[in-house]
């Protein structure tokens, strides 16, 4: 089937170029995010789409017809052509430009062919030869490209994925001392939890979920003495977990 053997490839590669975003701006893996933002040749069908927003851990896949929301703009002053044009007022002209807002600047350039800056009242017109101009990325954004493709994952994190994400790295941990203490996968486990009052409210909200994630019987909140002791992403917290007699 070569149409789906097309739509795999271009799957792995949106999936390959959103690890190297999310690797790029430092974020694990577990903490989910909400959205990564597509430039592609097509759309994936939506069942593919759930696939990549799976494997990539965002909420949702959304696409967009070209880079323009993706790039963001630094102006500073061309000295070749500003500087004897303007004189002293070249630094003040660079001030000016470097706090304007990057995307609606270049849209304006390219409408109009020029932009306007104020310096004491006087009114200063700069065409795009009169300016550098830089490509970066937009707060919040981690941006990949390839060929025809580019993909940007939204970076920002709300409370709720902030929290999504602290349950996902309690599970993990709980799963792993399972594992070192010899349960078999369906032993039935009780977890105790100490030491910080934060994470002790991420389990309280998260009870049920997560103790159907660990199989856990209970979920109880005091030292225990074969306590260890973790790191949940800047959290310091003491994990135990014991097996049941069911």
């Amino acid at each position: 089937d070569s149409q789906l053997e097309k739509t795999m490839d271009d799957v792995r590669h949106i999936v390959v170029m959103g690890r190297a975003a999310r690797n790029n701006a430092a974020i694990k893996n577990r903490q989910p995010l909400a959205r990564i933002l597509v430039v592609a040749p097509v759309q994936l069908p939506q069942d593919y789409n759930d696939l990549v927003a799976d494997e990539l851990n965002v909420k949702r896949v959304e696409y967009l017809a070209d880079n323009a929301a993706l790039l963001d703009y630094k102006f500073k002053p061309q000295l070749k052509t500003l500087g004897k044009r303007l004189g002293k007022l070249v630094s003040h002209v660079g001030g000016v430009l470097a706090e304007l807002p990057g995307q609606e600047t270049m849209a304006h350039l390219k409408a109009k062919g020029h932009i306007v800056v104020n310096i004491d009242g006087q009114e200063i017109h700069l065409a795009e030869e009169d300016l550098l101009i830089e490509t970066v990325q937009p707060e919040g954004l981690s941006t990949e490209s390839d060929r025809d493709f580019t993909v940007a994952l939204d970076t920002r994190l709300t409370p709720e994925l902030i929290e999504e994400g602290f349950v996902r790295e309690l599970i993990s941990k709980i799963q792993t001392m399972r594992k070192d203490s010899g349960f078999e996968v369906s032993d039935r486990i009780v977890v105790h939890h100490s030491g910080n009052e934060a994470l002790a409210g991420v389990f309280a909200r998260n009870q049920a979920f997560i103790a159907e994630e660990v199989l856990a019987d209970a979920i109880e909140t005091g030292p225990a003495e074969t306590a260890k002791s973790w790191d949940i992403n800047g959290q310091k917290i003491g994990l135990a977990v014991s097996r049941t007699n069911r």
